[in-house]
């Protein structure tokens, strides 16, 4: 799959719209997408072992897109085979009043992943770019100076999180970053579903209904922080969502395709190493 096409040049702002959410790339076959990702998420485990063992780099991978877009789904199924000790999901929800006694990118890096694993966030700071733009009241919760709540701070932190990226980039944290573009239709078709089955009413949330009423307001503040902060180093990838088993094999197509570009290899170990390796051996053996 040529996944090139899914990626947000800087400052082009017709990416979220270059494909519809309905988009598939010609493939109609849903079991033929289906073995396709199974194959996709047996590379993938053989990726994260040499990133293991190698411990030098560390991957991001960031999950935004408005409720019911199928995030949750993708990381279930695209890490479905993976050993669970490479990786860590964090789920970012409304903040505690411990992290909004700090910067809103504070809670982001303590949840950093470690060298040799894969950290997903589900939400992330983003969120403080775009649900505090929908609702700028929130901003008033965030107990931040009157000078810092000026008409530049969108501007400001789309600066704050292109600094806070080519930081962690520099510093051997690989970064790639998903925006589910789901339609509205679809939105509705889902959150109808989690009303009406009995298995999925755990689901289904006022809130998620309530927000559809700032839809625009939503995919402008999306619009803007991804053309913002979709760069070289950290690039955005706008995954068409309608059809989820599409979504998933994007997503484990750019997880897979970025380890390979790693060039991750088996460490090897140096004469003094093997040496004592060798003498542990023979300790065992006798």
């Amino acid at each position: 799959m040529n996944i090139d096409r899914f990626r947000v040049r800087s400052g082009d702002r017709s990416a979220i719209t270059r494909h519809s959410a309905s988009y598939t790339s010609g493939l109609r076959d849903k079991e033929a997408a289906a073995r396709q990702l199974q194959e996709g998420v047996a590379h993938l485990e053989q990726r994260l072992e040499l990133l293991h063992a190698q411990a030098e780099h560390a991957l991001l991978l960031v999950f935004q897109g408005m409720d019911a877009s199928g995030k949750d789904g993708a990381i279930k199924h695209v890490m479905s085979g993976v050993n669970p000790i490479f990786t860590e999901v964090h789920a970012f929800k409304a903040p505690s009043s411990d992290e909004l006694a700090h910067d809103y990118l504070w809670r982001a890096a303590r949840a950093l992943p470690a060298r040799g694993t894969i950290g997903i966030f589900d939400r992330s700071y983003y969120e403080d770019v775009i649900v505090v733009r929908v609702h700028p009241e929130i901003l008033a919760s965030q107990h931040l100076p009157r000078a810092c709540r000026g008409p530049k701070i969108w501007k400001e932190r789309y600066e704050d999180i292109r600094g806070f990226e080519r930081h962690l980039v520099r510093n051997g944290t690989t970064i790639r970053k998903f925006f589910f573009h789901v339609s509205r239709q679809e939105q509705q078709r889902r959150l109808v579903e989690r009303f009406d089955d009995p298995e999925k009413n755990w689901k289904f949330s006022a809130r998620d209904v309530r927000e559809r009423q700032h839809w625009n307001a939503y995919m402008n503040a999306y619009r803007e922080a991804i053309v913002a902060t979709s760069s070289e180093f950290a690039p955005w990838y706008i995954v068409p969502a309608d059809h989820k088993w599409f979504a998933r094999l994007v997503v484990a197509e750019v997880i897979n395709q970025t380890l390979d570009k790693m060039a991750l290899k088996t460490p090897r170990l140096t004469p003094t190493e093997k040496r004592n390796l060798m003498a542990v051996r023979r300790q065992l053996m006798a």
